[in-house]
């Protein structure tokens, strides 16, 4: 006697369609978008139809034998400082986090000073060194810094203490365990600051970093008060003597800008190259 199969009709009500997802309606965010791209527009249009600017003045010098020269020495400048700034920087964040109460109070009185004290001051007491001490063991100091000498030594003693503060905040980003792993593996101290809290503390301390960089660039336009031939002292020499002012500042300004947006990509990779294997930076 053979089963047969009886197919019972299922009762269950027949499946929904998934809701439709509709996005939702942003016609706000678009007005205002379309109000901005065009109020740019009309700036940018402005900007270049305006006779005033002088662009053709702006092309002729642009270029120039001065104005490259000035673009140089501003990019040696920089570059000088931020090394030279960052080597003493590192030096006093390493003493503020010392054990030493001696170290540590240095440390806290540079940052302090320099950090209260505006640039520009700074600048003009290092050129007028001279007149506070004449003789400094038995050396003659008036005429004994130039003035490239004096903007070397001002700015990088000014930068050595905004970067102790990038380094220091960059060491204590690291985690104690770290540390301590490398303390029970019996690394000494400064092996430890080497290979493995410097490392490590590079994720924090670049973005700060590449915007001290950035700043020590135009930054530097400061130096020209102390007649250091610069980019902006460059196009100043021009322009006292053309009167052609406007285009000769944006002479400068556009070489500003196109130098910032170099530094800017290249603090982009480092920052990614630093962030590799956390998520951080794409």
């Amino acid at each position: 006697m053979s089963a047969t199969l009886v197919k019972i009709p299922s009762t269950a009500p027949p499946a929904e369609p998934p809701p439709r997802v509709v996005p939702a309606r942003r016609a706000g965010q678009w007005a205002t978008a379309t109000v901005v791209l065009v109020l740019l527009g009309l700036g940018l249009l402005s900007v270049v139809r305006n006779k005033a600017f002088q662009w053709d003045v702006v092309a002729q010098y642009f270029t120039s034998a001065s104005v490259l020269r000035g673009l140089v020495l501003t990019l040696w400048l920089t570059a000088l400082v931020m090394a030279l700034g960052f080597v003493l920087g590192t030096l006093l964040a390493v003493f503020r986090l010392s054990a030493n109460p001696v170290l540590r109070a240095v440390s806290w009185g540079y940052v302090w000073f320099f950090r209260s004290t505006p640039i520009l001051v700074q600048l003009l007491f290092w050129f007028n060194i001279g007149a506070l001490y004449p003789t400094v063991l038995g050396v003659h100091t008036v005429n004994l810094l130039g003035p490239v000498a004096v903007a070397v030594i001002g700015l990088t003693l000014h930068e050595a203490a905004y970067a102790a503060e990038v380094v220091r905040g960059g060491i204590l980003s690291v985690d104690r365990g770290q540390i301590e792993a490398a303390q029970s593996l019996g690394l000494g101290r400064w092996r430890r600051l080497t290979r493995i809290v410097l490392p490590q503390a590079m994720r924090s301390i670049v973005p700060p970093a590449g915007n001290m960089l950035i700043g020590t660039l135009k930054g530097t336009s400061i130096v020209s008060v102390i007649a250091v031939q610069d980019l902006l002292y460059s196009t100043q020499l021009i322009y006292h003597r053309t009167y052609e002012v406007i285009p000769l500042l944006l002479v400068a300004t556009l070489w500003y800008v196109a130098v910032t947006s170099v530094l800017s990509l290249g603090q982009h990779y480092v920052e990614r190259h630093y962030a590799r294997g956390t998520g951080g930076v794409r």
